[in-house]
């Protein structure tokens, strides 16, 4: 039975690799003064880098989550070894041979599963990669040939092929010493009927590599139509292959990521092959997967969220493109980096445009011009008829969740100026309010706990909760907006804040008891409190402040700036529009107060005085008449 590792070998292996080379494998590393050096720690998110290694030490800290240690420990904790697969991976780098306490030499089979599973597929890379000169590969070298891709190309990415038959490579790595259970779990076999077989046979192979350049799985084209198989088919799920975590071409294209702050993201592997022959050198894809989570804290802590640092996604521009576009911008904010989309104007992708325009053409796709926030918000609004009130707030909707993500407020005010553009609103202040209220729920959402705005938006907290409909998506307050007399006490609300000129100086006239939602109630006042709905006719801009700053919380503040950009009802808004507005606000209100003064004489009955009595009918009576003027007259009466 193997022991542990001899002491002085230990030693060695330590003395032997420096720290700074072996973290440069995984993040990138500047100069923190006094011979130390920093970077963005891969222990825990951060953006400002707070890890730090140095090289004369042979040590690391962060002093962000306060993991720290030598060589050893650094690679124990990032690919979640044992102490002895570290010493003996590190042995191997530094050439290195280990001495063991006990026998004299470990076993192959007594080694960490980790390096067996890494063994076993560098001996299958290498397998592949001769089998692709063989004649049955010919479809293999043809397939390449088509695409641009000469011997050198091959042997530079290490493509191969796996042979059709049955059970090739199998018995090639069980020659190699690995079991059938070490075959299974690498993924490299699966289970037969009569043992393990080839999990890929008759197909183009290409390994995929860790930062750290170690092969952990590969990825497989189809290329007989005799294949019912998938177009392309990848290790599965392993120990040490995680898709989500992987990124094909990364350990090609790392150092010069880190050495030029920037990284091109494509969608497949003939499309990195492709760019980096071009001299795109920083071009990575994923694998089988949607770009996420854990591929951009690979990317950060390459880039390391410099200023100048970016990120270029080249998508299809099919549908299927766009989508892939939109999902790579949820992750966006997530990165420091300035992120674009580069998408060929014939929709090829980088393998078929370099196949036909050249070199050239590739590196000239990949010059970041359209910010990718620009192509999402575009596809968003895209979908909605702007002609339309109802198409512009829709699209005001949805694109303005989608820019209230933004973290970086300065960012987030610049895209919201855009996007006010985007969708032909004039005012942008309108919309840049709109987004920073997004914003401000979002995050009282995630600090509270609470169920998000939707819970806010019916406004004051007199109103019964069972008077609140939440709605489907956060596109105004929670009101009963099929009741008519709330969607024109909304309208003329609008009116005020926008068009304040259509309405004035009546609406002034107007008490908040007009207003029979209290959400609305509560704008009316704050209007008030500003001034008046004749005070916009002058600087509208420093109305609305004047009129949010005398809002008495969030909810109404939020409300105030939702009814000054949202779209009117009416194609025609004009000063009969208004008057229309007015009128039925004031008649609903004559209404009421008539039915309330008839009940309360209802419920009196006989018991009311004769003063009393008199002093309501006639109340009434001048009421009706106000009504019924109202009615023939308009506008006019008020």
């Amino acid at each position: 039975m193997a022991g542990r590792i001899n002491d002085d070998d230990v030693k060695a292996v330590r003395d032997a690799v420096p720290i700074d080379s072996v973290v440069s494998e995984y993040l990138q590393l500047r100069s923190a003064g006094g011979g130390n050096l920093k970077g963005l720690c891969p222990f825990h998110d951060e953006k400002s880098p707070s890890f730090q290694v140095s090289p004369g030490k042979g040590l690391f800290h962060c002093f962000g989550c306060q993991e720290g240690g030598d060589t050893i420990a650094f690679v124990m904790k990032i690919d979640h070894l044992s102490f002895s697969e570290t010493v003996e991976r590190l042995a191997a780098k530094a050439g290195i041979t280990l001495r063991y306490e006990e026998g004299g030499y470990n076993p192959s089979h007594q080694r960490g599963e980790r390096i067996r599973l890494i063994e076993a597929h560098q001996a299958a890379a290498d397998f592949y990669v001769r089998a692709l000169e063989s004649p049955e590969a010919e479809i293999g070298r043809k397939f390449l040939a088509e695409r641009g891709f000469d011997q050198d190309a091959a042997t530079h990415f290490r493509v191969g092929y796996s042979p059709a038959g049955w059970d090739h490579l199998t018995r090639y790595l069980r020659g190699k010493g690995f079991s059938d259970k070490e075959l299974i779990t690498s993924g490299l076999s699966q289970d037969g009927r009569r043992g393990p077989i080839d999990r890929f046979r008759g197909r183009l192979m290409w390994p995929i590599s860790d930062t750290a350049g170690e092969i952990v799985g590969f990825g497989a084209r189809k290329l007989r139509d005799d294949d019912n198989g998938p177009k392309y088919l990848n290790t599965p799920e392993t120990p040490i292959y995680k898709k989500s975590q992987v990124l094909y071409g990364i350990d090609l294209a790392k150092k010069d990521i880190a050495k030029a702050s920037r990284a091109v993201v494509v969608e497949g592997y003939t499309d990195v092959m492709a760019c980096h022959l071009a001299g795109v050198t920083t071009a990575i894809a994923t694998c089988g997967t949607a770009f996420g989570n854990d591929h951009i804290k690979i990317l950060r802590r390459l880039l390391m969220d410099n200023g100048s640092a970016r990120v270029i996604f080249t998508f299809d521009g099919d549908s299927a493109g766009q989508k892939a576009a939109l999902r790579a911008f949820e992750e966006d904010q997530k990165f420091a980096a300035e992120t674009y989309i580069a998408i060929a104007p014939d929709g090829m992708d980088p393998c078929d445009l370099r196949l036909a325009k050249g070199d050239d053409a590739v590196r000239d796709l990949v010059e970041p011009r359209t910010p990718l926030f620009e192509f999402a918000l575009r596809q968003i609004v895209g979908r909605y008829d702007l002609e339309t009130p109802a198409g512009r707030a829709a699209a005001l909707d949805e694109a303005a969740t989608v820019v209230a993500k933004i973290k970086t407020s300065s960012v987030q005010r610049e895209v919201a100026v855009q996007l006010a553009g985007l969708v032909g609103i004039l005012d942008q202040e309108f919309v840049v309010h709109r987004v920073a209220q997004l914003a401000r729920w979002a995050r009282d959402r995630g600090e509270k706990g609470g169920r998000g705005p939707q819970d806010r938006r019916g406004g004051a907290p007199q109103q019964p909760a069972r008077t609140v409909q939440a709605p489907a998506a956060p596109s105004g307050p929670a009101l009963h907006l099929r009741s008519p007399a709330h969607r024109t006490e909304r309208e003329l609300l609008k009116l005020a804040l926008q068009k304040p000129a259509l309405v004035s100086p009546a609406f002034d006239a107007y008490g908040a008891d007009e207003f029979t939602a209290p959400p609305y109630a509560a704008v009316r006042q704050c209007i008030e409190e500003a001034g008046g709905a004749e005070r916009g006719l002058g600087d509208n801009r420093e109305y609305l402040v004047a009129v949010m700053d005398a809002a008495p919380d969030n909810t109404v503040r939020s409300l105030v700036t939702e009814l000054a950009v949202e779209v009117f009802m009416g194609r025609t808004i004009d000063e009969t529009y208004a008057g229309m507005q007015l009128v039925h606000v004031r008649l609903r209100a004559v209404d009421r107060r008539i039915n309330d003064v008839q009940s309360s004489l209802a419920r009196l009955g006989n018991h009311v005085a004769p003063d009393d009595l008199a002093a309501a009918q006639n109340e009434v009576w001048v009421l009706q008449q106000y009504a019924q003027s109202l009615r023939a007259r308009g506008a006019d009466a008020l």
